[in-house]
């Protein structure tokens, strides 16, 4: 090797790290010593443990707090009815409702009671007589612009005698937007369904279909499944719709998806129709999620009816009403 082109490293050629100017003269080797570990003094070992105990501590402290401040004042017990619009793009609120539910909130006991009415039964309806409970909305909205929930909660104050405060009405799109703006929704479905006559948004049917078994499911799909109703009957079709709900609530309570809460807002604020501000929807929200766990649903069955000659059905006032009554205001 030439010494004229450099340093040259003869550490290659035996085991010493020597090294060596270009004109032979040997280069001492340069020794690193591992620096020490700074040694960290118990107390302020101390004090870093205790600082993020403190951390943690701060916002369990801040939800407990919470918590007891809701449950010793409390909102009022709140009756709120949720409409489901049987309504396609462009036809607004002039429509029949598809899904008729009765909800309660009673924050103070983390009460909640729901209750499902199916779309042919016959109700009371003041100025109207007995009509089926699908087509209150329309006649509302057909008497003002807006009176489709008015004439609602007075039918449910004549028939129940239930003072419901609030009303939601969600149609198709709305409702497929919702469950999307949550990343859908898981569902235990209980059996095969077919439906080969499905109805459409142009007014034609398809074929749907779940196999039986835990399945995620996305908006349209929820939909499908809440509105399907000819392989069994709109009593089945009933308890879908709670279904849905059900995994709609459970997952929005789960703190491991709050990150969906903007998105969840933003789609009811956009597809919702409803007298619930902001403000009563998060006053109400605790009281909901926390009771829903032990929350009392019902649907009315087939045995909760009476026959009418006239060839419909009326609920059997006298067999519902003590339930309600316990439940709602």
């Amino acid at each position: 090797m030439s010494k004229s082109t450099g340093w040259i490293n003869k550490a290659r050629l035996n085991s010493s790290p020597m090294y060596y100017t270009p004109d032979g003269r040997p280069i001492p080797p340069v020794y690193h010593h591992r620096i020490p570990r700074r040694r960290i003094p118990p107390w302020r070992r101390r004090g870093c443990v205790l600082g993020c105990l403190a951390a943690l501590a701060v916002p369990v402290f801040c939800v407990l707090t919470f918590l007891l401040t809701y449950l010793l004042f409390p909102p009022s017990p709140t009756d709120i009815v949720i409409l489901g619009l049987d309504a396609r793009p462009g036809e607004g609120y002039v429509t029949r409702t598809d899904s008729i539910m009765l909800l309660n909130i009673t924050p103070g006991s983390l009460d909640v009671s729901l209750l499902s009415i199916p779309r042919d039964v016959f109700v009371r309806v003041p100025g109207y007589g007995e009509q089926r409970i699908n087509t209150i909305n329309v006649l509302g909205e057909q008497d003002a612009v807006g009176g489709g929930p008015d004439l609602v909660k007075a039918s449910l104050a004549e028939s129940f005698g239930i003072g419901v405060d609030h009303y939601v009405r969600l149609n198709f799109e709305g409702f497929a937007s919702l469950i999307d703006a949550v990343g859908g929704v898981t569902i235990d479905v209980p059996k095969l369904i077919v439906d080969y006559a499905f109805p459409t948004a142009g007014g034609g049917t398809t074929t749907i279909r779940f196999e039986p078994g835990r399945q995620h499911m996305n908006g349209e799909e929820a939909l499908q499944y809440a509105r399907t109703r000819h392989q069994d009957d709109d009593y089945r079709r009933t308890e879908r719709q709670q279904q849905v709900l059900d995994a709609l609530v459970k997952k929005l309570a789960d703190p491991r998806y709050v990150i969906y809460w903007p998105a969840a807002l933003s789609a009811i604020q956009s597809n919702m129709d409803t007298d619930l501000s902001i403000l009563e929807m998060l006053r109400l929200g605790p009281g909901l999620f926390l009771g829903w766990p032990g929350s009392d649903r019902r649907v009315l069955e087939r045995e909760d009816l009476i026959g009418r000659q006239a060839g419909y059905w009326v609920p059997d006032y006298d067999q519902l009403l003590p339930w309600i009554e316990a439940r709602f205001d």
